[in-house]
């Protein structure tokens, strides 16, 4: 009897995961993927930047693999071309990175059922616009079947979609000139983008505040400025919602009272 081959790795991989797991996957990436233009064209831009500072082809690609973050590593090239030190360079990135301490403590009550190892893969991969669009999605914390396997579906994709664009921009730098505009035309691809996130009134005031805040600090040391933006329009979007939940407590309230006093005319 002929023994049957055996089948690819990453198939038998992929079907050590729950059917409901991998379905959410699948549905994942497919949501993600409307948005690649606009992540391939701002990774293209960051590759570019990066071949053309004072980093060689080596160092950038290694950038781009270990740090995968775009503002952060845009962040630091002055400061290579400065010949800052190390420190310097480690502090900046900390600090244009220190949004994302705010989108773990977000994510925390989702996965707490995992292990340590397994929510730290998950932090390294999480990035701004998956983040937004899971916390859209999955708005009840604790284990839901497909959770998981819904976040890795737009993460991997966004991964992949970013390094191979920011590869690309690395690789043919020279082939871009700066009369070009790309970094201006990264920017405006993601404006659509980020706009259709735009799902209620707490979010709209936390992307006006956040705006604000950004011009106003855009010349503050460090990419602080970010930071600032970020932290605004946290508080903001907590303020509107704690304003409207109030509002809707005050409705209740109202209608409970003038209940008695209808019963009361008939």
């Amino acid at each position: 009897m002929t023994p049957r081959p055996l089948s690819p790795v990453w198939q038998r991989l992929w079907h050590r995961f729950a059917e409901v797991e991998r379905d959410a996957f699948l549905e994942g990436a497919r949501f993600f993927a409307r948005f690649q233009p606009a992540i391939f064209s701002w990774g293209l831009v960051t590759g570019v930047a990066m071949s053309k500072s004072a980093l060689t082809v080596p160092e950038a690609i290694g950038m781009s693999l270990l740090v995968y973050a775009g503002s952060a590593q845009l962040a630091v090239l002055p400061l290579f071309a400065a010949g800052m030190p190390i420190w310097t360079v480690l502090l900046t990135s900390a600090v244009v990175n220190l949004r994302f301490v705010i989108f773990s403590a977000a994510l925390q009550p989702h996965f707490s059922y995992l292990p340590l190892w397994r929510r730290t893969v998950l932090g390294f991969f999480n990035g701004d616009l998956h983040f937004v669009y899971f916390m859209q999605r999955y708005t009840e914390p604790g284990y839901a079947p497909g959770k998981e396997g819904y976040f890795w579906g737009m993460a991997l994709f966004n991964c992949v979609t970013w390094q191979v664009s920011s590869i690309i921009g690395i690789l043919l730098a020279s082939l871009f000139p700066d009369s070009w505009g790309l970094a201006l035309a990264g920017m405006m691809a993601l404006i659509p983008v980020m706009v259709s996130t735009i799902n209620s009134r707490s979010t709209l005031l936390a992307v006006a505040v956040s705006s604000v805040l950004a011009l106003l600090c855009f010349d503050l040391p460090y990419r602080l400025g970010l930071v600032v933006a970020v932290i605004g329009a946290i508080a903001a979007g907590m303020a509107s919602d704690e304003m409207a939940a109030r509002a809707t407590l005050r409705g209740i309230r109202a209608r409970k009272s003038a209940q008695p006093q209808a019963g009361d005319q008939t």
